[in-house]
């Protein structure tokens, strides 16, 4: 049974914004935002970008971004032909939307932890389907009864053991941008993430900025703290390392597919950012026979 899409608004000068999205592909660009955000991937999968780091997302999983930290989602490329669905339930909210004092209380302490660490980024593991289901219970034009629901949802992601929480960046310090640079690092993000399975390069990058090459470089070091080519090898083995355990395809194929045109570079480069080589990252990995419960939106 295909899912009943919902359409909820609410206005935008409330202390607590509701969207859902449900299109093609996912188009919001690089950005971020001055309050938090929580996010809901129900379906979709690809890259996401956020402070300074990439990695693979998946459809089911919970993210929340603290004011400032630049992130984006970008799908997958679909076959020609597939409906594809991007379906996201996001909400946005400031520091104070239930009043400026209100997580000083006692036993409202977890939430405030929560939010003071969301400044990293979070994605939150293997979260129950009751929380899953929460997001699903927000409806149009009931804001008293939706905010019950995000404090409810807020409490629930407050109580999650170490091992359900992992940070998204190490020091968002030092990411922090401008309206600016976002408007100038989304195209070349994009470009990265449209091209990367081919010839990606910084020239092609710098022009995309309306910079000289070598200004580029120095700019994007310094908004990034990577190199641009640093960054083009981070997506290219976040992809390999959806490959290894989502294929059976050997290494040299997946080398190739991910834009890099030497084996041996790529197995290099692939132990410097997981830790082991692609063949020993696929063997933990079926070693350790972890199964993740699929997720299944309400209604579907």
């Amino acid at each position: 049974m295909k899912v009943s899409y919902r359409h909820i608004s609410t206005p935008e000068d409330a202390s607590f914004v509701i969207k859902e999205f449900c299109q093609p592909r996912f188009t919001n660009t690089f950005h971020f935002h001055h309050g938090h955000e929580l996010i809901l991937i129900v379906k979709s999968a690809g890259r996401m970008y956020a402070g300074n780091k990439v990695m693979n997302y998946n459809e089911g999983e919970i993210y929340m971004f603290g004011p400032g930290l630049v992130h984006c989602f970008c799908n997958n490329s679909s076959p020609v032909g597939a409906d594809e669905i991007a379906h996201a339930i996001i909400v946005q909210f400031t520091e104070d939307f239930v009043g400026r004092d209100f997580f000083e209380k006692l036993e409202l302490r977890k939430i405030k932890e929560l939010m003071q660490l969301s400044q990293y980024g979070i994605k939150f593991n293997k979260i129950s389907a009751a929380v899953h289901n929460l997001f699903f219970q927000f409806q149009a034009n009931q804001q008293m009864k939706n905010l019950i629901i995000l404090l409810q949802i807020l409490d629930e992601l407050s109580l999650q053991g170490r091992e359900s929480v992992q940070l998204l960046t190490d020091d968002p310090g030092k990411t922090r941008y401008k309206d600016a640079d976002s408007k100038k690092l989304e195209p070349i993000f994009k470009y990265v993430l449209e091209n990367y399975p081919n010839h990606v390069d910084s020239k092609s990058a710098a022009s995309l900025a309306c910079m000289n090459e070598a200004a580029f470089c120095r700019y994007f070091k310094k908004r990034t703290t990577k190199t641009f080519s640093q960054f083009v090898n981070e997506i290219r083995i976040s992809h390999a390392t959806k490959l290894l355990i989502g294929t059976e395809n050997g290494i040299s194929e997946i080398c190739y597919a991910c834009g890099f045109d030497n084996v041996s570079y790529f197995n290099r480069q692939f132990r410097i950012y997981q830790g082991k080589s692609p063949r020993e990252y696929r063997k933990a990995f079926i070693e350790s026979n972890v199964s993740t419960p699929s997720f299944r939106p309400t209604g579907s």
